[in-house]
Formats: C-alpha cells, sequence, structure tokens
C-alpha cells in the first residue's frame, strides 16, 4: 500500500491512497474460506460448493468490505502517524474511475482534507480590553425588591379594579352594529391588566363586579397574539381570531398583594440563618446578589469583546469550501440557504476553539474530573434555585451531577463550558484590564 499527500494549499491537501492486490487479497481468500464453509446450495453439502462459485456470489462483496476496511484504517492512521491536524473528517473524491471490483486490481482513492491554521497566540500586556464593575441602580434595586415582594405576596379579591389586576370575566362577540353576534364566541376567561395597551387600560379600571362593558375592542388592546387566543380559548394556531368587537361582564377581580417588608418576608426570601432583619439589610443583601450576578454579565461581555479582538488580532483563515462541503455532507437535510446563514457562526466557534487548544497546550492548562464536576453541581444547583430557595443537601446535589454527567452530550458541554473558563481566566492574567464602573442600566445599552 502507498499512501501520498499533495498540499494544494496552507488549508487543504489530498491523500492518495493505492491498494495493490498484496494488500487484501490474503485477507478476502480467508473471507472467501469462511463463506464456503456455511454456503448452503441444492445439490451441494455444506462446505463442497466449488470455490468458483463462492467466487461468483460473494467475491465483489468481500473484497469491497476489506477495501472500505483497509482504506478506513490507512488514512486514519496516517493522519494520526503524521500528526497532521485537520478540520472536519476526510472526504472521498469521486474520480468516476470504472473499476470491475474484481481480485487482483489495484485501487486509488484519493481523500481531500481540511488542515486546520497554525495558530500563534501573542495575547499580552499590549492588548486592552475594558472590564466593567456593575453597579445597581436604584430603580434595578426597585424593581427587584417588588418583583420578590410579589412572589412571596398573596392573592385577594378587591372592590374595584386598578392597573396589574386581573379580571374574571364573561366575553361574548358582537356584531359591526354592535349587538350581540349569533354563534358568535361566548365564553369565561382571564383578563390581564398589564398586558392591555395604554389607549384601552382606562375602560377597564375601577370596575366592580358584574359591571359591563358594552363594546370593547380586545383584538386592539391585546397586541400580542398568543395572549389574545388565550383569553379567547383559540387551541388552534390556525384559527382565526375574530375582528370584532366583544362584550365584557365583570364576574371577579384578582389582585396579588405584595409581601410586607417584615422578618417573614426576610425569612422566606433568605431563609432564617441568613441574618437579614430589617429594610437596609435586605437592601443590602439584595445589593451584594445582584452585583455578583452582574459580575457575571460583565465576565460575559469581557469575554464577548476578548473573542471579538482575538478574531481580529490573529486573523485565521480557515478552509472554507472544505468544511461547507463537510457540513453539507454529515448534515444531509440542511438547506444551501441554512448552510450559509449559519456557517459564519460556526466558523467563528471554530477559530475561537483552536486558539484555546492552543493556550491550553502552550500553557499546561489542566482539566479534570474534579473541576466538570463541580461545573455541573454549580450549573444543577443554580437551576434548582429557579424554583426554591432552599439549597439542596450537597449529597443530593452530587448525585444528581453524576447522573447528569452521564450523558455523553451533558458532559462535553460541560467540559467545553470549563475549558472556556480556564482559558479566560488565564488570559485576564495576561492581556491589561481597565475596570470601569457603570450602572446597570447602561451597561445594558452597551449590547
Amino acid at each position: 500500500m502507498r499512501i501520498t499527500r499533495n498540499n494544494i494549499d496552507d488549508l487543504n491537501a489530498v491523500i492518495s491512497v493505492v491498494i495493490k492486490p498484496d494488500d487484501y487479497q490474503e485477507a478476502v481468500e480467508k473471507a472467501l474460506k469462511v463463506q464456503a464453509k456455511k454456503t448452503k446450495l441444492p445439490g451441494y453439502r455444506p462446505g463442497t460448493v466449488p470455490m468458483a462459485q463462492i467466487k461468483r456470489m460473494y467475491g465483489k462483496n468481500l473484497l469491497l468490505e476489506e477495501i472500505n476496511k483497509l482504506l478506513s484504517d490507512a488514512v486514519n492512521n496516517y493522519i494520526k502517524q503524521n500528526e497532521i491536524e485537520i478540520l472536519g473528517q476526510p472526504l472521498p473524491i469521486n474520480d468516476g474511475n470504472p473499476y470491475k471490483w474484481e481480485i487482483g486490481e489495484e485501487f486509488t482513492f484519493d481523500y481531500e482534507i481540511g488542515l486546520a491554521p497554525i495558530v500563534v497566540t501573542e495575547f499580552n500586556a499590549s492588548d486592552s480590553l475594558i472590564n466593567y464593575e456593575i453597579k445597581v441602580d436604584e430603580e434595578t434595586l426597585a424593581s427587584r425588591i417588588k418583583n420578590l415582594r410579589r412572589s412571596y405576596g398573596k392573592m385577594t379579591q378587591p372592590e374595584i379594579s386598578m392597573d396589574g389586576d386581573v379580571l374574571l370575566a364573561e366575553f361574548t362577540q358582537l356584531n359591526t352594529d354592535g349587538r350581540v353576534l349569533e354563534n358568535g364566541l361566548h365564553l369565561s376567561s382571564t383578563l390581564r391588566l398589564d398586558i392591555i395597551a395604554e389607549a384601552y387600560k382606562n375602560q377597564l379600571i375601577n370596575l366592580k363586579r358584574e359591571d359591563i362593558i358594552p363594546s370593547f375592542d380586545l383584538v386592539a388592546a391585546v397586541a400580542d397574539e398568543v395572549q389574545l387566543r388565550k383569553i379567547l380559548k383559540l387551541d388552534d394556531a390556525n384559527a382565526i381570531i375574530p375582528q370584532s368587537n366583544f362584550k365584557i361582564t365583570v364576574k371577579n377581580i384578582n389582585r396579588l398583594e405584595e409581601s410586607d417588608l417584615d422578618i417573614n418576608f426576610y425569612n422566606k426570601v433568605f431563609g432564617e440563618d441568613a441574618g437579614v432583619s430589617t429594610e437596609d439589610e435586605f437592601k443590602t443583601k439584595i445589593t451584594t446578589e445582584l452585583e455578583a450576578m452582574m459580575a457575571q454579565d460583565a465576565d460575559r461581555k469581557l469575554a464577548a469583546d476578548f473573542y471579538k479582538h482575538g478574531e481580529t488580532k490573529l486573523n485565521l483563515k480557515l478552509p472554507d469550501d472544505f468544511l461547507k462541503r463537510w457540513l453539507k455532507t454529515v448534515n444531509k437535510d440542511v438547506s444551501d440557504e441554512d448552510l450559509e446563514k449559519g456557517y459564519a457562526e460556526f466558523a467563528t466557534n471554530l477559530k475561537w476553539t483552536l486558539v484555546e487548544n492552543k493556550i491550553i497546550a502552550d500553557n499546561k492548562i489542566s482539566i479534570n474530573y474534579q473541576d466538570v464536576f463541580s461545573a455541573a453541581k454549580q450549573r444543577l444547583d443554580a437551576q434548582f434555585r429557579m424554583y426554591s430557595p432552599t439549597p439542596i443537601a450537597e449529597e443530593q446535589l452530587a448525585e444528581y451531577a453524576t447522573q447528569y454527567l452521564k450523558e455523553s452530550a451533558n458532559a462535553s458541554q460541560v467540559f467545553n463550558e470549563v475549558k472556556s473558563a480556564k482559558v479566560f481566566e488565564h488570559l485576564k492574567t495576561v492581556i491589561t484590564l481597565n475596570k470601569k464602573q457603570i450602572d446597570f442600566k447602561e451597561f445594558q445599552k452597551l449590547g
């Protein structure tokens, strides 16, 4: 067997594999003998069918199997032994050679490969980026406190409606002259005042039970079509939304009253051992938590800025045409249009993966199972806290993390997140970070 490599340019090459009869003949002859022992034909006892007949019946298929095996091993071993860093997988070149696929033939197969670019990481103190320190503004703090008070509040049924309430009402469809539409919609449903456009909200405020709005333009008042379908209980997404007014009869008023700022509320939010007993302590605690979350937002912004900076500075090139052909091969259902739309993001992520791998290798950054395990626990703990502020016992959390990482897709995702985090932490010690304080509202405008 002879294997050669022809470099087309710095990013593309062709591997040629020449397979001679001596490379496969012994294995094929052995496979034919095995096949002969188990072949049954009328007039012959098992194992007595002439070899010429066996070759006519099974020779080509057995030859193809052996050739495919030789090719796969040859190409993969050649790439590994010569330490060729490829992107994607080798793609066979169909040159249209009409082989007869007979034992004794010589075969030549060509594969195109995409080569990874040479990555030279030259990040140092001359690389300068802004590291934002986000401060909680009064409006953001007040919004967070309001949401918490509503989350731990109680439902009441006031006499008169006001903005933010939920009305339980009967809806009756009207025709164009304002009379009840025969065979029109008539149903009981709920109506949240917080989704009503300001121009129509006054019609729903200061109402009492059994009050009637003779004619209300519900379609104009609720801009969100999903919410409108819920109100009118139109389950089928293709059902036509009636473009007519409705008579609304109020049957009940629900209001979520905000929890009082007292010790009971503080204990519900933080637990009795948190040591929060006054409003000032509560605000301080909320501020600290918000700024911890905002620090993560600042890190994500810094990482995004660094990726953009690194892509511009390193200016890595990829074998784009090859990669598009490879992506099309492994994703046969993707359209050419979707492939073009998604390729830029794919290429950016691939370039940064190459950079991360180089930084890890150059700086001997290690990633062990404990790193991945700890990251998985943090991820699951954050998810559980979205539904309950009470932390899960460490032993149970560890058990959940173990089960979570048994799924290869989860393990791969968490591993890549840990790798990116370690590279990012390393880079923060290499480049120059210019700290800048900024309010959360202003930070949001940065995009």
